[in-house]
């Protein structure tokens, strides 16, 4: 399925392609709002994220995986075109325990073959989960 790149300009159209793919949309992701100066994408608890049993944390692979999507997104968001991820960058603050997860991006390059951008993946009281920075590949 392609995507319409004018539709990458509304809030519903890149949510729409964020559900292209099946991985996205089992992860449950909801983008809450997208702009040139970034987007926030929520990503409700699931028991099946639990990697770590004893804690009740989330796997750091979907951390990642946010970080990664929330970059991209906002690269889209801007304006900018993203086909590929081509090198990316988590740190990881503390466990995700139970509840809803957002991520927060922002471009900090937009370029013709390589955009960058950063993510602060965050609980919704705003403790810090992860940070990363993506590049982007346009073609």
């Amino acid at each position: 399925m392609t995507v319409d790149r004018s539709a990458l300009t509304t809030l519903d159209g890149l949510q729409a392609a964020l559900h292209i793919a099946p991985f996205h949309r089992w992860l449950g992701l909801e983008l809450l709002s997208a702009s040139h100066g970034g987007i926030v994408i929520a990503m409700p608890w699931r028991d099946e994220l639990v990697s770590n049993p004893a804690l009740g944390a989330a796997h750091g692979g979907v951390l990642a995986s946010l970080v990664d999507l929330g970059g991209l997104y906002a690269v889209l968001a801007a304006g900018g075109l993203a086909q590929a991820t081509a090198d990316l960058r988590v740190d990881y603050h503390r466990p995700a325990l139970a509840g809803r997860i957002l991520a927060r991006s922002r471009v900090v390059k937009l370029g013709k073959r390589l955009s960058v951008a950063d993510t602060l993946v965050e609980t919704e009281a705003g403790d810090l989960l992860a940070s990363g920075r993506g590049a982007y590949l346009s073609a």
